[in-house]
């Protein structure tokens, strides 16, 4: 017995000097929220690049991340499943902060309000933070007018580079009660990758939850079928399909949800910036976290001093989990496509009323809502793959059921 208790005990002491060993640890402080209505210019990146020469030359370094992929052509079923809205137009992957305005220039998605200037530069951040949210209906043309740069230090940092402090009050709005007990990091980082939506009146960004308890997809989805949520009475939607009629939602990127969702691996021992942003030693012995985000593969150091604690070979277990949660979401994908054909027919035939369908409509949306989840979220299922699957599965089962609803409809 004692000995068995002596294992145990160095068992748990070995864990917890583990840990120690491979947990960065957190800001001592919470993150501070921005001052709105301040009268506060925006200091850009350059006006910090004597005091900070590191941060700033590893912040200019995002442009080596060049490459843009035309997610059109690598998943020919987005033009089915986004059909009347503007991803079926044009999509393109997400690349290095250093091309925030260029990219959203260049768009083939239209983009008539200001709206869609958001996390993509601090000069609106600061715009939305003294004008307030009437700042989201302006002129796109108007606003691009008076942009310097992409994202920088203001978006994270405000003014004082050292802080981290959260610029986006619909974040702030977002996290509610918990945002002190949110690592800095982690709220910095998850004010622009996040599922946010247009609020339909204002057009201000907004986001689905307003607590870490509200923002499980189950929840999110909840919130946006719930119409007293919304201005207009009805439950939320992006677009509607034209030959379909489902009012669809069009998730955006939950990395936060999903890095920080029920399952979660690393959610209470690791922030974003202790994967994507290494800790540099400068030419003068000094330390600092590089600005150029990165894939934690890519970090050596990492994986060998603490990925290697508890993972034998990470970059293989990442690849592993990726493929098959690419595997699995290209083949729900095909089967939303096939309902999607096979309500569309069902609705040209004119043979059935808006109340026969009814259930199959919804039935889709919801099951799409689960599968894009998974699609826009860029770690491809190691954020949380636990949560990645739950959704896959809930879209494939939901997406079984509207099939059946149809059959029934239409014997």
């Amino acid at each position: 017995m004692k000995k068995t208790l002596s294992v145990t005990l160095f068992l748990v002491m070995a864990v917890v000097l583990l840990m120690a060993l491979a947990v960065p640890a957190y800001a001592a402080e919470p993150a501070k929220k921005v001052e709105t209505n301040s009268g506060v210019k925006v200091m850009h990146a350059a006006d910090w690049k004597e005091e900070f020469p590191n941060q700033y030359q590893s912040w200019m370094m995002t442009s080596e991340n060049d490459g843009l992929d035309d997610y059109l052509e690598q998943y020919p079923m987005l033009v089915t499943l986004y059909e009347g809205y503007g991803f079926a137009k044009d999509y393109k992957g997400a690349r290095g902060h250093f091309y925030d305005i260029e990219d959203i220039e260049a768009t083939g998605r239209p983009h008539p309000m200001a709206n869609c200037w958001t996390c993509k530069t601090p000069d609106f951040t600061n715009m939305v933070n003294e004008e307030g949210i009437g700042a989201y209906m302006k002129d796109w043309t108007e606003v691009q007018a008076q942009i310097t740069e992409g994202i920088s230090c203001y978006n994270c940092h405000a003014n004082t580079p050292g802080d981290i402090t959260i610029t986006h009050t619909y974040w702030i709005d977002a996290v509610g009660d918990d945002f002190d007990s949110i690592a800095p990091a982690n709220l910095a980082c998850g004010q622009c990758h996040n599922e946010y939506y247009f609020e339909p009146e204002t057009k201000a960004t907004t986001i689905a939850h307003s607590s870490l308890a509200g923002m499980a997809p189950e929840t999110m989805l909840a919130y946006f079928n719930d119409g007293a949520n919304f201005s207009t009475d009805e439950p939320f939607a992006d677009w509607t399909n034209p030959r379909t009629g489902v009012r669809q939602i069009k998730v955006q990127h939950p990395e936060f949800e999903t890095f920080l969702g029920a399952g979660s691996p690393h959610a209470s021992t690791f922030t974003c910036a202790d994967c994507h942003m290494p800790t540099v030693t400068a030419e003068d012995g000094s330390t600092y976290h590089s600005h150029n985000l990165v894939s934690p593969l890519e970090n050596e150091e990492l994986l060998a001093n603490t990925c290697s604690l508890c993972h034998k070979d990470l970059v293989s277990e990442v690849r592993g989990v990726q493929a098959e949660i690419e595997d699995r979401t290209n083949a729900v994908g095909a089967q939303l496509v096939d309902l999607t054909e096979m309500l569309a027919a069902v609705v040209e035939s004119g043979k059935y009323t808006d109340e026969q369908l009814a259930e199959v409509r919804q039935l889709a949306r919801d099951a799409q809502f689960y599968w894009d989840f998974v699609f826009v979220e860029n770690a491809e299922g190691v954020h949380n793959p636990s949560l990645t699957r739950d959704c896959l599965n809930r879209a494939e089962s939901i997406c079984t059921e509207a099939i059946t609803a149809l059959e029934a409809v239409t014997a």
